[in-house]
């Protein structure tokens, strides 16, 4: 599949899939949707818990949820683990073309002085060897896993609290939008968990309820009008 680098409206860049007519990020911005819809809407409700944290991102894409929950985790001193599926890799040579910095530190001017570490990180991050851990800084370690979606429970992974689901839209993948999918990723959910994803889709409302979750709508991201979040046993 055909890919090219495009500009989102923030600045940020993202992949555009030609053959699909879809990109990897939000249009109207890569960096402010990531930081919307999985830290303020996802690992803002571990905050106040100092356990680490285990992360599963289905669609790892350019690894930009994972750098900025690695800035989160080093922020609030939480550890962070966190795996990342993805089933087609992003090329080295794109990812050389995509300059998420400047954007992404907007929402850390704390980290100003340390921006040469952290681009560091997220070079690390990046070109971490497949299906291994890689230890980043003392908050944060991640997984890379070149798998299917459908064939996560032959990672070796479980006990998740929070899953970001980032998969393609339903408009070009629908059948990730679907029950199926959502059995397989509740499977390695811890009891108490949040799902969180940038889609308000109402196969993936009712597939979450029928998973025993309480799922609600908030305002999503530049561009979209609701988003969903569910929450397994967890009281709001």
């Amino acid at each position: 599949m055909k890919r090219i680098i495009q500009e989102t409206e923030d600045g940020s860049k993202t992949i555009f899939i030609e053959d699909l007519n879809e990109t990897y990020h939000s249009k109207h911005g890569a960096v402010q949707e990531a930081f919307h819809v999985f830290i303020n809407n996802g690992l803002k409700y571990f905050e106040s818990d100092n356990d680490l944290i285990r992360i599963i991102e289905i669609g790892l894409g350019t690894g930009l949820n994972a750098f900025i929950t690695l800035l989160e985790a080093e922020k609030l001193q939480k550890p962070i683990e966190y795996v990342g599926i993805e089933k087609y890799p992003v090329l080295d040579e794109e990812f050389q073309l995509i300059n998420f910095f400047d954007d992404v530190f907007k929402f850390y001017p704390e980290f100003e002085d340390r921006k040469k570490e952290f681009i560091e990180f997220y070079h690390q991050l990046f070109y971490s060897q497949w299906s291994s851990w890689k230890t980043i800084s003392p908050y944060f370690k991640i997984k890379k896993v070149e798998e299917d979606f459908f064939n996560i429970q032959k990672i070796g992974e479980q006990n998740f609290d929070l899953v970001y689901f980032d998969a393609f839209g339903s408009r070009v993948q629908p059948e990730l939008w679907e029950k199926e999918l959502l059995e397989i990723v509740d499977s390695v959910m811890n009891e108490k968990c949040i799902f969180t994803t940038y889609a308000a889709k109402g196969s993936i409302k009712r597939g979450l309820k029928d998973l025993s979750y309480n799922v609600n709508k908030f305002p999503g991201p530049p561009g979209k009008r609701e988003m969903m979040v569910g929450f397994k046993n967890i009281d709001l």
